[in-house]
């Protein structure tokens, strides 16, 4: 059983910064890729940001320049750094860690507001 355990949400203001963090614990096979999706009230989940276990990365488009994606692959631990938060990042941010065997995981998700 794999855990992730997300923290670093938050309220921030606009042009704000929070950076979140994803620990995965328990039988992890093997990481292919970590990274973030975003749920926002009314709408689908959408990927934020994802990085390899080779250190690609990619991004959406709405948050290109704005966040970095990171990982310890020692920790088996990923990063979101945001800046420059805009009222519309507001959303639930979801961690997941895709495995070489096929398995998918996912945190629990941790709440990121961007309000004045």
């Amino acid at each position: 059983q794999v855990q992730l355990v997300e923290s670093g949400g938050g309220l921030v203001q606009p042009g704000g910064s929070l950076r979140l963090s994803c620990a995965a614990s328990g039988s992890i096979f093997s990481i292919l890729s970590m990274g973030w999706y975003r749920q926002a009230s009314g709408k689908e989940r959408e990927l934020v940001a994802a990085i390899t276990s080779s250190g690609i990365t990619n991004y959406a488009d709405s948050v290109k320049g704005r966040f970095t994606i990171s990982r310890d692959n020692d920790k088996n631990t990923v990063y979101l750094q945001m800046n420059s938060l805009k009222p519309e990042d507001t959303a639930v941010y979801y961690c997941y860690l895709a495995a070489w065997d096929g398995m998918d995981y996912w945190g629990k998700g941790t709440l990121v507001t961007v309000s004045s």
